[in-house]
């Protein structure tokens, strides 16, 4: 019996040492847990240094909180940061006022005590200025080391990146032991390198600037360059000679790479910009095909589209993404039966005179832009952008694409393979090729031509609607909105080959991304220029495009 007590107790020892030495390793291994509260006496200090309310002793006060890799001095900072930290008049005690409707909130600044809605008038606010906000800041990205989401102590290391100095070091290199997110120790790696660069040891400086040189980053190329300056002596700022060829070789590395870099985010704002011509062009690509109509109005029907979605918006305040989703069929329905009605009542008393519609569909244009002018003012309408659409792709240091250009291009991508379908399997695509090819034909095989215009015009009309959607994601909406994409779809459909849908994709994304290519060194205005130059020299060798249309009337 005393046998199998012993045993037991062996068993249950052993079982215990192991769990509490698997909680003891997950506790020091893990970077993502704030720290325990700091001893009770930690808290009554920091607010006495604060109850000075004098600026060394605040940044005194600051600094301790930093020390204590807790949650409530974050907090504390946090407040500090928006003014919201205030003094009692009467024994100067720290306390946290946040303003809302029935007045200021007040609490201690540790949390402990809730004070209610206080009279504001008897306190007086912390004094800070530009040293202690930045003194603040830094303290704040050193807690954030420590915080349970990666993403936030991401943002810290980028936010220290900019200032660091040699001291941050024993701190960034007590954070890497434990950090296990691979994102985050990238990053706490070319801070630590970042660090080193002002390190007094040539070994460590030459080390770091060999390390950097692996980077895409231009902090790191500014922080190199730093050691290549020389001072009213005519000295270099390094003043040993291999830190300054590893410093300079690592910058050429760096440049080199940040120009790939600068090629590929020039590309994709070329095909961003092409994808948003693409939309609006897509539709005059098929009336001017189809029907041989300049439509001066095309840009007011993108307009429409544009309107629709502010309605949309206002009709589901509180629900922009499932807005801006039902917005896409409505602007496709209402811009496309603007367009049968402007083909029906004037567009069809027109054929073959082609000056006359031009004429006529610049009046309509007039007309539609001032009847949005009554409804709703002369005023631009912002539309809002649903979350999932805004921020950014942070791909690396250097190169970040935008959420909402991104969705555009897709979304045009995928406006063209369905209109793609449209022409190529349905009945309506087959007899718009027919007439598009040989409209006389067409007539003579039963092919109901002047509906087939009809529908056509519609087609083309809520595509435009369909582009308007997506460019009130890019810019504000008012009446003018189309005016700026009319030249431009003229010009990308007679590039790419009147009435062919694939020409209006080569000719949009070509012109979209030589736009982007000539801006940096000739301007917008000028780059735009040469672009019509170029498409004029074009049509001279190439009068039908890049893709001429086939058929027997082409």
């Amino acid at each position: 019996m005393k046998t199998l007590h012993g045993k037991f107790l062996k068993s249950f020892n052993g079982k215990w040492a192991i769990m509490i030495t698997m909680l003891l390793v997950s506790m020091v291994s893990s970077p993502n847990l704030y720290a325990e509260e700091s001893p009770a006496t930690a808290m009554p200090e920091i607010e006495a240094l604060l109850a000075k309310n004098t600026f060394d002793d605040t940044e005194t006060a600051i600094g301790k909180m930093a020390e204590l890799r807790s949650a409530t001095a974050l907090d504390v900072l946090s407040h500090m940061m928006e003014r919201d930290i205030y003094l009692r008049t009467s024994d100067n005690k720290p306390i946290i006022a946040i303003e809302k409707d029935d007045g200021y909130h007040a609490r201690s600044i540790d949390g402990k005590e809730d004070y209610g809605v206080v009279d504001i008038n008897d306190y007086d606010k912390l004094r800070l200025n530009n040293r202690l906000r930045r003194t603040i800041r830094e303290a704040m990205a050193t807690l954030r080391l420590y915080s349970a989401d990666a993403e936030v102590r991401l943002t810290a290391l980028k936010e220290m990146q900019k200032n660091i100095t040699i001291e941050n070091l024993p701190e960034l290199q007590q954070v890497l032991s434990t950090e296990q997110h691979p994102k985050v120790k990238a990053a706490l790696q070319t801070a630590i390198n970042l660090a080193e660069i002002g390190s007094p040891d040539s070994a460590t400086r030459l080390k770091a600037a060999e390390a950097l040189g692996n980077k895409t980053s231009p902090l790191a190329k500014n922080r190199l360059s730093l050691l290549l300056q020389k001072d009213s002596e005519g000295k270099f700022t390094e003043p040993d000679e291999a830190v300054r060829a590893a410093a300079n070789k690592a910058i050429a590395s760096i440049d080199s790479r940040l120009q790939l870099v600068h090629l590929g985010e020039t590309v994709f704002f070329g095909v961003s910009l092409g994808s948003v011509l693409l939309l609006s062009a897509i539709g005059l690509a098929i009336t001017f095909g189809v029907m041989g109509v300049i439509n001066m109005a095309h840009g007011e029907l993108m307009m429409i589209g544009a309107y629709t979605t502010y309605v949309m918006q206002l009709l589901l305040p509180n629900d922009i993404g499932a807005s801006l989703i039902l917005a896409i069929p409505a602007a496709f329905i209402v811009s496309g039966l603007f367009g049968i009605a402007i083909e029906r009542g004037v567009i069809r008393f027109l054929y073959g005179r082609p000056l006359e519609t031009l004429l006529a569909t610049f009046g309509l244009s007039l007309i539609l832009q001032q009847l949005v002018r009554n409804i709703f003012s002369p005023l631009n309408r912002s539309v809002s952008t649903p979350e999932w659409m805004s921020g950014s792709w942070q791909i690396s240091d250097a190169l970040s694409l935008t959420l909402n250009r991104m969705y555009i291009v897709v979304f045009a991508l995928v406006v063209f393979a369905v209109l793609m379908l449209v022409m190529k399997k349905t009945l309506l695509g087959l007899q718009v090729r027919a007439v598009a090819q040989n409209r006389q034909m067409a007539r003579a095989m039963g092919v109901r031509t002047s509906w087939v215009d009809a529908l056509t015009f519609g087609l083309g009309s809520g595509i435009a609607g369909i582009a308007g959607v997506a460019l009130s994601q890019l810019t504000n909406v008012g009446p003018n909105l189309g005016q700026a994409y009319i030249v431009d779809s003229f010009m990308i459909v007679v590039f790419g080959g009147v009435g062919n849908l694939w020409g209006t994709l080569v000719g949009a994304m070509s012109l979209g991304v030589a736009n982007k290519f000539l801006e940096p060194w000739s301007g917008a205005v000028l780059a735009k220029i040469l672009v019509l130059v170029f498409i004029i020299l074009f049509i001279q060798k190439k009068p039908l495009g890049l893709f001429p249309q086939k058929g027997r009337s082409s």
